[in-house]
């Protein structure tokens, strides 16, 4: 079980203990528009792993200089994000086995992407996605992504999608602090 912080921490821990299976972090960030930071024109994982979304890309008119300073500032927090989760503890080792990737929703595919292509990189034999809410369109393009993505579940695909956090009645920030005690087993979300 690997589950995207922040928030899909809670989903990915409550997943985790009705499985038995053991749950980590895995670590991506969006590489957001410079005017507006929400909007995915990428993503980067852990172990170098770099999604561009060339459409955003173009369309928005961005240099490769922009897209690198945006890169080189989430790539910092990337690892200062590593670092308070994980700590000295040593990812689950993924070589040969299933990984189910979750999040607590998907907006442009972004960064769950990028979070399987780190799975794959990391050797897992299969890679599956299960998320609450994400738009129609974004799970048909992980759908078709069978180089990094062995099969999307998803609760909830409307075809109108404005923000994930409608799908939600509390959709308020996940802190650290709860990220890292749901590593550690220590409560519940």
């Amino acid at each position: 079980m690997l589950a995207l912080p922040r928030g899909g921490v809670p989903v990915g821990y409550e997943v985790a203990v009705r499985l038995g299976a053991p749950l980590d972090v895995i670590l991506v960030r969006k590489v957001g528009l410079p005017s507006q930071p929400e909007l995915a024109m990428g993503a980067i994982g852990e172990d170098g792993v770099r999604v561009i979304n060339d459409t955003v890309v173009r369309q928005a008119r961005v240099s490769a200089a922009s897209f690198a300073e945006v890169e080189a500032r989430e790539r910092s927090e990337l690892e200062r994000r590593a670092a308070r989760f994980r700590g000295t503890r040593p990812r689950v080792p993924l070589a040969g086995r299933t990984a189910l990737v979750v999040d607590d929703g998907i907006a442009t595919g972004s960064t769950a992407r990028a979070a399987c292509k780190v799975a794959r990189a990391l050797g897992a034999a299969r890679v599956i996605v299960a998320i609450p809410v994400a738009p129609a369109r974004t799970v048909a393009q992980l759908r078709e992504d069978t180089d990094d993505v062995d099969a999307v579940f998803v609760l909830d695909a409307p075809a109108s999608f404005h923000a994930i956090g409608e799908s939600y009645a509390d959709f308020t920030q996940v802190a650290d602090d709860q990220v890292v005690d749901l590593l550690r087993g220590t409560v519940t979300p």
